[in-house]
């Protein structure tokens, strides 16, 4: 009785060591076409359509976001409404703080990541590179403090929206990835991208 729970245990424990250390090739792949098109794309439009004065258009809290929604996705912090609102409503009060106590970056930079959490949580929209996106506002170069406002919407909602777009497509292109986690809104997506309708 004993050793046929210890060979029991010894099995189990295998299996579980196993999956938890298995390498999904397919996974990884698409994970890394995801993100590489994502960011790319963002990169192109900083460095050819944009000249090199006028904006920015590439922030660092994408490069946080890409890991969530390209290889996190099923992660409640990673689905669309988290993704865009928590990234508009963490740039909103970065450039709030930032306009209202410019000059005293000790009290701005924990003020503006502390009100974004809170901000976030209370709308449902909590995604971490949030935080970043706020105390990028506050702690950022020149050229992104002139933006005012308009940091808001671009690169912020620019950027967040082609991030979503290339998350559409690529983890919804195999049977294996579902992105976002509601089925009506992936069943729609798979449509359009010519997939048909998946459970």
């Amino acid at each position: 009785m004993v050793r046929k729970r210890i060979k029991r245990g010894l099995r189990v424990s295998r299996y579980i060591i196993y999956k938890e250390t298995l390498v999904d090739v397919k996974e990884h792949i698409w994970s890394f076409i995801g993100a590489f098109v994502g960011i790319g794309l963002i990169a192109l439009f900083q460095s050819q359509i944009l000249t090199k004065y006028e904006n920015i258009f590439l922030i660092g809290s994408f490069g946080a976001s890409s890991v969530l929604i390209y290889g996190a996705i099923q992660s409640p912090l990673a689905q669309p409404r988290n993704l865009v609102g928590g990234h508009l409503v963490s740039a909103f009060i970065g450039v709030t703080v930032y306009s209202l106590l410019p000059d005293i970056i000790y009290i701005t930079a924990p003020l503006a990541v502390a009100l974004s959490i809170v901000a976030m949580q209370i709308t449902k929209t909590l995604h971490p590179p949030g935080g970043a996106t706020a105390l990028l506002a506050v702690i950022g170069s020149e050229k992104i403090k002139a933006l005012g406002y308009m940091y808001v919407l671009s690169p912020v909602f620019t950027g967040t929206i082609i991030l979503l777009m290339v998350a559409l497509v690529f983890n919804n292109i195999t049977s294996s990835r579902k992105y976002p986690t509601d089925k009506r809104f992936t069943n729609r997506i798979r449509k359009m991208i010519g997939m048909g309708q998946k459970e």
